[in-house]
């Protein structure tokens, strides 16, 4: 009988758990970016910061969450300390709001959610009103979780063997904050352990006092999440804002622990619902901490900078900037963070391109070896990006979503291969102009230097198809395309025609010069991949126009025609 009667409490537990988990991807699928704008705005003053905090741990239900949120905002330098930690009073607030409500009889509404759950989820023709159903459907899980956790309960509150054994584990106070602070750490969710602290307070498995031990320890709990997973422990100052919402719990713990016993008789005599009475005390104790340590949060910052400095670290290059780990939950905010991520990778090789020709011009050797070092780090940056984004992949993704996340694995890999041709082939054409001590004709030069000067202009048009999905711009770029392949044909021809003549550059310099053109192709073909998919999903690509006549934008500026 005790067995059933655990294994039922474990699957409640469990099916309770999940509830939230659907509740909290739910939101943050649907209005993830809307919060995470919100909240950027909401930064100016503590008090702001407070109400961004409150209410968007009120949606998410997940003070961690908030945490790892605020937490890449303190990392990109876009939020203070001081504004981060009132940001998680307020978090420590709004986790308690759905305690609260879930504290009243509200079990019969399950059915209904369910139901309307399902519809949106299955007949929702917009993402988002299939999240709002996926939310639907986890608060009716949650509901019905309550529900069995009470029904699985209430048998066995006259059991003397179960009395015996919980008045054992819940008669120290210390020992109920430890248990209520172990729980919470491993089930990751302060919410679903209040929950649980009431079932057992309204069944009577727990007198009032323990259960306000208990949420003493769920409270510390759900705060040393985010100190283990939100810090990087390579950096102290990482540390600062998960350690200091742990402060403020643990000073509240330690303030109330003491009057535990006559604030359980004072409540009980206001609520003698004891399940009430514990949501009560959650609220309350999480809205007293805010009020006493929002105004001493300037103290605390500067406590907390003390102790942990900043590491004066030395920037890698190739370290990611942008893949917010945190943000994969969210599939929207986790393909924004890659799409930037892969953007700073196109400016390294947008510096590649423009050095490599500066040291084939100019001989520089010492240019030579940095545009070498700088396609390992875009090397390195490919492969975090692909990474990152196949994680995301894992989880459900929409059609544009998933047809989002393949284009910046597209883009990524083709940037990666342009790179290759700059390392690979460029620099070992400026290696070799170097060691033999050529140099080109200035017509010659001229010619390579305004077909390089296109094929950077096309890059740069490239970065704003990827990122807007431009339909004109994607067009142009293929225009583009077919215009160089003319400017292509007619440099050449031009080079021949100086051979003809018996120019000593052209002639000494001919494999190179053509293969630098060769090179400079095959890149403008990589970057012009981006405008494919574009215009394939505008249903375009059957309508590009026809390559543009030869002209004299092909030719190079001051470049005279050879005779025959």
């Amino acid at each position: 009988m005790g067995s059933i009667v655990l294994l039922d409490l474990m699957g409640g537990v469990a099916l309770l758990l999940w509830g939230l988990h659907m509740v909290q991807s739910g939101i943050l699928r649907a209005f993830g970016p809307n919060l995470r704008l919100l909240m950027a705005r909401a930064l100016g003053n503590r008090l702001a910061a407070f109400g961004a905090g409150l209410g968007l741990t009120a949606l998410l239900q997940s003070s961690t969450a908030t945490a790892l949120i605020t937490s890449s905002f303190a990392a990109e330098g876009l939020v203070g300390l001081v504004p981060a930690l009132a940001i998680m009073l307020g978090a420590n607030v709004g986790t308690t709001l759905i305690v609260q409500v879930l504290s009243f009889n509200i079990a019969a509404a399950a059915p209904a959610l369910f139901i309307v759950g399902l519809v949106a989820f299955r007949t929702g023709a917009r993402t988002r009103i299939k999240d709002i159903g996926r939310i639907a459907i986890g608060l009716g899980l949650m509901l019905l979780a309550l529900h069995i956790l009470l029904g699985t309960l209430a048998p066995a509150e006259n059991a003397p063997g179960m009395r015996v054994f919980m008045g054992a584990i819940t008669g120290d106070p210390v020992l109920c904050i430890i248990i209520g602070a172990v729980v919470t750490w491993a089930v990751h969710s302060s919410v679903a352990t209040v929950l649980l602290i009431m079932s057992l307070a309204y069944a009577h498995f727990v007198t009032p006092f323990a259960a306000l031990a208990l949420v003493l320890g769920a409270n510390l709990g759900s705060a040393i999440n985010p100190v283990l997973e939100g810090a990087k422990r390579d950096n102290p100052a990482s540390y600062r804002l998960p350690a200091g919402n742990l402060l403020n719990r643990a000073i509240g713990v330690l303030l109330v622990a003491p009057f535990l016993t006559p604030i359980a008789d004072g409540l009980q005599g206001w609520q003698p619902d004891l399940a009430k009475m514990t949501a009560a005390f959650h609220i309350a104790f999480n809205v007293a901490t805010a009020v006493v340590s929002i105004g001493l949060l300037n103290g605390i910052a500067a406590i907390l900078i003390h102790l942990l400095p900043e590491r004066q670290q030395t920037v890698d290059p190739a370290r990611p900037r942008y893949l917010d780990e945190s943000a994969l939950e969210t599939p929207s905010l986790a393909l924004a963070d890659a799409a930037r991520e892969t953007l700073r990778t196109g400016d390294m090789v947008e510096s590649m391109l423009r050095d490599v020709m500066t040291a084939i011009m100019t001989n520089d050797r010492v240019l030579v070896d940095q545009v070498t070092r700088m396609d390992n780090n875009v090397d390195r940056l490919d492969e975090a990006i692909k990474l990152y984004v196949t994680k995301l992949t894992r989880g459900s993704l929409d059609e544009r979503e998933g047809q989002r996340a393949m284009e910046i694995i597209s883009f990524a890999i083709n940037l990666e291969h342009i790179g290759d041709i700059i390392d690979k082939n460029l620099c070992e054409l400026a290696t070799k102009k170097i060691k033999r001590r050529f140099q080109f004709s200035a017509e010659g030069a001229l010619e390579l230097q305004e077909f390089h000067r296109r094929t950077l202009e096309s890059l740069r048009i490239a970065f704003g198809v990827f990122m807007s999905g431009d339909v004109n711009e994607a067009q142009r770029l293929l225009a583009e395309k077919a215009i160089l392949r003319n400017a292509e044909l007619a440099a050449t021809e031009r080079h021949l025609d100086r051979l003809r003549e018996g120019r000593p550059e052209s002639i000494e310099t001919t494999s190179l010069h053509l293969d630098v053109i060769r090179d400079l192709k095959r890149i403008h073909s990589h970057i012009c991949s981006v405008a494919y998919p574009v215009l394939d999903a505008a249903g375009q690509l059957e309508k590009l126009p026809a390559p543009a006549p030869l002209s004299a934008i092909d030719a190079p500026p001051n470049a005279q025609p050879s005779p025959r």
